[in-house]
Formats: structure tokens, C-alpha cells, sequence
């Protein structure tokens, strides 16, 4: 197991762990706290599959060249973590964990099974990604689709750019008051976002 492994296998786990001992009111709580990013998890879901599905498939995961999913490791949030395993069953993450505590020879993201995705709702960075040849093919002479897709962009960004609050800033937090810390949550380490809620805070200010 290699150090992105790891670090991913142990924030799965305490997820997993402290969600499975929380009352069924707080899960519920929390399901609900999630509800209009899933909501908009849909949206995307049904723009990709409507304008993206056939090149994608065709260009990128069967001929083995994508720039996303053939890197051994993606870049995945705290929020990511704490979402999918609200939204799967305990057998699915246990399944996340034994794929990451196995070696990743392979050509390919280590969540990515033959049937796809691992991750019933997979990490926001993955889900938004769209190569440049993919985008001029679909978007370029699509005026709708690219200001849909535009929408969908900024939308993102109410749930995941702290400079205001959002879902996964929430979401760390959750887990911090809770007793629990990780590297992946990026919220509360990154030096970027972290000036970004500093910058943020100073404009409300003035």
C-alpha cells in the first residue's frame, strides 16, 4: 500500500467507522444536509450522459488513454469521502478499502473496476472533468450545451469553494468537532483555500 493509499484507506475508514455508530436521526440529519448536492450530482450525471457518454466512453476509457482515470490517483475531498459513504452500502465501502490495501499495477485509477467507477457517487474533481478535445468536439459549436455546462461549473463552487459556506467546508467541520482529523480534508489544510476564506472573510468586513 502506497502512501495515497493509505492516506485514502484511513479516511474511508473513519468515516465509515463513526457513521456506523450514529443514531438513525443524525444519519438522516445528515442525508439531508447532502440532498441538494445529490440533487445537483443528478444534473451533471444527466448533461454527461446526454452530451458526453458516447465520445468519452469511445475516446478515453476503452481505447485507455484518459488524462483522468489513467493516473493510479486522483485527487478526492474530504466532502467526496463523508458523501459516498452516506450514499452506499457498508459492503461497497468495505470493497473501496480492499481495493485500496491491494497493489495498483495497472494502467488505471486504482476505483476503477471494469464495470467503471468504484464510487457510487464519485469524488467532484472526476465527475467535472472534461478533456479539452472532449469539450471542442461537444461544446464548441453547442452554444446550449456550453452554457449549460458553464452553469453546472459554477454551481459547483456553491458547494465546494469556501468563500462563502459551503457543503464539504461543512462537512470537515462535522468531522473536526467530532474528534477526527485527515489529510484529505483540504478545507481546513490547503493553504489556498484557506486564503480564499481569509479574503473571503475580509471583504465581508469591509
Amino acid at each position: 500500500m502506497n502512501s495515497y493509499q493509505k492516506e485514502q484507506a484511513e479516511a474511508l475508514s473513519m468515516v465509515r467507522i463513526h457513521l456506523k455508530f450514529l443514531p438513525a436521526s443524525e444519519v438522516k440529519r445528515l442525508h439531508l444536509k447532502i440532498a441538494d448536492y445529490l440533487a445537483f450530482r443528478n444534473e451533471v450525471d444527466d448533461f454527461l450522459h446526454e452530451h458526453f457518454n458516447d465520445i468519452c466512453t469511445e475516446k478515453c476509457y476503452q481505447s485507455r488513454v484518459s488524462a483522468c482515470c489513467a493516473r493510479e490517483s486522483v485527487i478526492t475531498f474530504f466532502g467526496d469521502m463523508a458523501i459516498n459513504a452516506l450514499v452506499s452500502e457498508d459492503c461497497e465501502i468495505e470493497g473501496l478499502i480492499a481495493v485500496l490495501q491491494q497493489p495498483n499495477e495497472g494502467f488505471k485509477c486504482i476505483y476503477l473496476g471494469d464495470q467503471g467507477c468504484l464510487w457510487r457517487v464519485k469524488p467532484i474533481v472526476c465527475e467535472m472533468f472534461l478533456c479539452r478535445q472532449a469539450k471542442e468536439d461537444v461544446l464548441k459549436n453547442n452554444p446550449r450545451a456550453h452554457d449549460a455546462w458553464r452553469r453546472l461549473k459554477q454551481h459547483k463552487k456553491s458547494f465546494t469553494w469556501p468563500d462563502r459556506p459551503v457543503l464539504f467546508d461543512d462537512l470537515e467541520r462535522y468531522f473536526i468537532d467530532a474528534g477526527h482529523r485527515s489529510s484529505l480534508m483540504y478545507m481546513h489544510n490547503s493553504p489556498g483555500l484557506l486564503r480564499v476564506k481569509r479574503e473571503a472573510k475580509k471583504s465581508k468586513q469591509t
